[in-house]
């Protein structure tokens, strides 16, 4: 049977226009990716393909649990962690947590909701499991990215196998990758195993027989390190940029300032910037943050280097590890050797809910894809010179004021995130000032986050805006997870959250902001003296 020239040619033509788009990635970004491709018309009629890598065995990226080997893990996740937000204000903003799920839910339950995000839409056909990607290169003659993969079930010596893609989402996570401290003396205690990075850490029993732990960083996990070792009976020394000399918990909890030098491992001395010491302490955890890294990307399309100081922008795109630049809305690269389109960074921003905010870096990314124009280079360049002297001019009046207890924090100071936790804590004020502006290109304060967010759908044409409660609750977060872990103590956090959200819908929403409104209330009768933010 001779096929009609007209259907030759139809089919030519939609092969000819056919985009095939690589993620690379299926933690809680590369999802999202995958997700919002799907709800694009150009994947409905068949315009669009996507592929999604993922190294490991199963879905969710940084909750997937992993045993601490490896150089580094696959995962930094400890026993105790839960989520630092309420889950209705880092929920998928199209699939919100189950009904009565823990208001700060543990690990365990975040990846069950992650692996219930793929179930719901349908991802895992798009998805590769344990296919780490080895390299993505991009001829620069016909635009197209060959990405190289390793499927771990081929044990083969030649087992790798290549790919054309159009388009390239970057989402591999950035929470791997230990940064150490530049504080002068920590090789000898690492050496000697008696310090660690908190990639490593896992629970107590991680310290064996040691009683008292030097914790550095002042990140959620830095903090939880301090909770649970406290709750295991052992002393601590926590070292936090910022802190004041001061001695709780009828001493076993000593907080100090950051750390001047690591001193003799053998006998557990310490010094710190004011001057003062810390001696017998048995072992030392760095929660001092992680590095953003794209192994697989080669030297020709990131730069591994602090780039040049702006303006002018850099004619090439540079990774410092503390950020990638220059970024157009922290999602498109704006370098001569790379179009916009070309490729896509989801996931950088620190200091944000997570989630909602990767479904709205997709539709943004959907549109420079299919409308390469939308983006105007001119403008995204004046806002990243605009961004780049905003960050100078706080860090160099920062750092005019005199030393003091009251000194306010720097643009660049611990966050939520655990990155760049290290800002001040590990490299301090005396850096180059085009380093210190990189370790806060990407962290967002205050609002700035839903403004971003707003600012992502109002350019893909997306109706979505950030409700008001999402704001209130995200600022009322350190209230609520304090009065949540109070419940816990008290043994009434199920009843409180029980059929809480089985409404559905906007009517499930309203439930879960009624009950986050209560227990601020409850916070505010118990504690009449403090304001609840």
């Amino acid at each position: 049977m001779e096929i009609p020239n007209t259907l030759v040619e139809e089919f030519q033509r939609q092969n000819e226009n056919r985009r095939n788009i690589c993620v690379i990635g299926a933690g809680p970004a590369g999802l999202a990716a995958v997700k919002i491709i799907k709800d694009s018309e150009q994947f409905k009629d068949g315009s669009w393909t996507v592929t999604a890598f993922e190294a490991r065995d199963n879905v969710g990226g940084i909750w997937l649990p992993a045993p601490p080997t490896g150089d580094p893990p696959l995962t930094p996740l400890y026993d105790s962690l839960t989520t630092n937000l309420p889950h209705p204000v880092m929920a998928y903003p199209s699939l919100p947590f189950p009904p009565g799920t823990p208001l700060f839910p543990p690990a365990s339950t975040v990846l069950k909701y992650m692996e219930a995000y793929a179930a719901h839409f349908e991802l895992m056909p798009h998805i590769r499991l344990a296919t780490p990607v080895q390299s993505a290169t991009r001829d620069a003659v016909s635009g197209k990215w060959t990405v190289t993969v390793r499927p771990s079930s081929r044990s083969e010596a030649n087992a790798e196998e290549s790919s054309t893609f159009d388009h390239l989402i970057v989402a591999n996570g950035h929470y791997r990758v230990p940064r150490l401290p530049n504080t002068p003396g920590p090789a000898p205690w690492l050496d000697a195993k008696k310090a660690f990075h908190a990639v490593y850490y896992r629970n107590p029993a991680d310290f064996g027989d040691a009683r008292t732990v030097l914790v550095v960083g002042a990140g959620p996990s830095g903090q939880d390190l301090v909770t649970d070792l406290l709750a295991s009976g052992r002393s601590v020394v926590h070292s936090a940029t910022g802190a004041a000399h001061e001695d709780m918990c009828e001493g076993r909890l000593k907080v100090r300032g950051r750390v001047a030098q690591y001193l003799d491992h053998s006998a557990g001395r310490v010094l710190f910037e004011d001057g003062t010491e810390e001696c017998a302490i048995d072992r030392a955890v760095l929660a001092t943050g992680y590095k953003v890294e794209f192994p697989f990307l080669p030297a020709d399309v990131v730069n591994q280097a602090l780039p040049p100081p702006v303006p002018p922008l850099p004619k090439e795109l540079y990774n410092s590890t503390y950020h990638a630049f220059p970024l157009a809305r922290h999602i498109f690269p704006l370098a001569n050797t790379l179009p916009a389109s070309s490729i896509a960074f989801l996931g950088l921003p620190v200091r944000v809910a997570p989630l909602p905010l990767l479904e709205a870096q997709v539709r943004a990314v959907l549109r420079v894809f299919a409308h390469p124009e939308s983006l105007n280079a001119t403008q995204e360049a004046i806002d990243i010179v605009g961004r780049y002297e905003a960050l100078r001019a706080q860090i160099i009046a920062h750092r005019a004021l005199p030393p003091s207890p009251s000194k306010p924090a720097a643009p660049t100071d611990a966050d939520d995130l655990d990155q760049p936790d290290d800002a001040l804590q590990v490299q301090g004020e005396s850096d180059p000032l085009e380093l210190a502006i990189a370790r806060a290109w990407h962290r967002f304060d205050g609002h700035e986050q839903f403004a971003y967010r707003d600012g992502l759908h109002a350019f893909a044409g997306h109706a979505l805006r950030v409700p008001a409660w999402a704001i209130e609750m995200y600022d009322a977060k350190g209230v609520l997870r304090e009065e949540w872990r109070d419940l816990e103590r008290a043994g009434l956090a199920d009843e409180w959250v029980r059929g809480v959200g089985a409404a559905g819908g906007e009517k499930g929403t309203e439930e879960w902001v009624a009950l986050m409104r209560r227990l601020i209330k409850r916070a505010e009768e118990r504690h009449p003296e403090r304001s609840r933010l």
